[in-house]
């Protein structure tokens, strides 16, 4: 259970290092780019913690699906980037591959033979 809360830390941090990444104007202004710095290093750092327990695939899917989730509902309220269809249509696919990830883990649907 621990390494889930690693892993929502690590979309946490992601999440507010994109979007001091967008405030920091190609790193001119001074404080977002540190936070930006701070906060991926803090991502990465709680994902090795992560990755202890979860497989990499599961771990960076599910990082990768919250991360952009979180970052598109900010960028429509924080900067009025309000998608259209097709990202909405995108945005529930990746949830529903979140889903199956997290409610089917042990399901194997291909067996690789040497």
């Amino acid at each position: 259970m621990k390494e889930w809360i690693f892993l929502i830390g690590t979309v946490i941090f992601e999440t507010l290092g994109t979007l001091m990444l967008k405030l920091s104007e190609q790193f001119v202004s001074l404080l977002p780019t540190e936070v930006t710095i701070i906060s991926y290093l803090l991502s990465f750092y709680l994902l090795s913690y992560a990755l202890d327990k979860l497989p990499i695939g599961v771990a960076y899917g599910v990082w990768g699906a919250i991360g952009i989730i979180f970052i598109t509902f900010i960028g429509a309220i924080v900067f009025k980037q309000i998608p259209d269809l097709p990202p909405i249509i995108g945005l529930v696919l990746i949830i529903s591959g979140v889903l199956i990830i997290k409610f089917f883990p042990k399901c194997k649907f291909i067996k690789f033979e040497y």
